[in-house]
């Protein structure tokens, strides 16, 4: 069961919650026929659960959102950006372990 921390991003609503976000935020560009987004995805509920009021955990599904995916020019998924003051600090393609994600994440707090 996905997180209530989990923040689901559209084209509409992308740059205002970047912008509005207190802390880093991590946004995750998948699609639900990508196996390794499906992997991780269980990472990310725990991660914005555990990181709740320091960092925000976001999704953005890139079949559905193809102006920001094009945007940021996200051609392999799962990709990983790390925003913070709005603008990109990080990033992460590929999945990889919690530990990892959660390290990625942190080190911008």
């Amino acid at each position: 069961m996905a997180s209530p921390q989990i923040v689901n991003l559209t084209d509409d609503t992308f740059d205002e919650a970047i912008k509005n976000a207190k802390g880093p935020v991590l946004v995750d560009f998948w699609a639900a026929w990508c196996g390794p987004c499906r992997m991780i995805a269980p990472y990310l509920d725990q991660i914005a659960d555990e990181m709740a009021g320091v960092a925000t955990v976001a999704k953005l599904n890139v079949d559905e959102n193809g102006d920001i995916s094009a945007r940021f020019g996200i051609q392999n998924i799962p990709t990983m950006i790390i925003f913070k003051g709005g603008r990109i600090v990080d990033q992460q393609i590929g999945a990889i372990a919690k530990d990892d994600i959660k390290k990625l994440l942190t080190r911008h707090v």
